[in-house]
């Protein structure tokens, strides 16, 4: 409220916070909504859907991922191997059958192995960011160094481990339905806004 004195509905949170996120959500939508993910997995247009997921992300004004895990993608990506890896591994995340948790492990299992070249290509950011641009309503991104500090200053207990796993995912999921109870007067639309409210308590730059 220092910053937001109007919370999620204040006009410099949606031009600092907001409003990149959604429009990035919107031309997820234009580029690879359900309906024309399946269409391109059928045809085995795995290169194209690739494509079409990295550079929705590419496309915010402000990116979500770091240089070096771009650059690891995009070598993961190269061969028609791992493209076909990554369609159906995130198809099967962000449309597939089973449990939130089965479904999550399966998604970073499938980032876990594609190829390598020198960067690992298995962080929380590559993990997170697909189905935060997708499914912003369901899914959350992680960015690890101020989620921790914005759960100590909650005082949440965030069970973090370095390596992508569903218990940490979990936690995760439940510090951003504590802050919505919490903040269930100042009406959080979806995880954007969750994920903004993680941002401002955790980062330097609202030092």
């Amino acid at each position: 409220m220092r910053f937001f004195p109007k919370g999620f509905r204040d006009e410099t949170y949606l031009a600092w916070e907001r409003d990149y996120k959604w429009e990035t959500h919107q031309r997820w939508e234009e580029a690879l909504n359900r309906d024309e993910f399946r269409r391109l997995l059928d045809q085995r247009q795995d290169a194209e859907i690739a494509a079409r997921a990295v550079r929705t992300e590419q496309r915010s004004r402000h990116s979500m991922i770091f240089s070096f895990e771009k650059m690891a993608l995009r070598d993961a990506l190269k061969s028609a191997a791992g493209a076909r890896a990554f369609a159906i591994g995130l198809y099967d995340f962000l449309h597939g059958s089973g449990s939130d948790k089965a479904r999550f492990v399966a998604w970073c299992e499938t980032v876990a192995a594609l190829p390598r070249k020198q960067t690992r290509v298995l962080t929380w950011p590559l993990v997170t960011v697909f189905g935060f641009i997708a499914q912003p309503d369901k899914h959350l991104f992680l960015k690890p160094m101020v989620t921790k500090i914005a759960a100590q200053k909650y005082g949440f207990e965030f069970e973090y481990q370095s390596k992508p796993n569903w218990e940490t995912y979990a936690s995760l999921l439940e510090f951003a339905a504590t802050i919505r109870r919490d903040l269930r007067d100042m009406k959080p639309r979806d995880m954007i806004d969750l994920q903004s409210f993680m941002w401002v308590q955790g980062s330097s730059e609202y030092d």
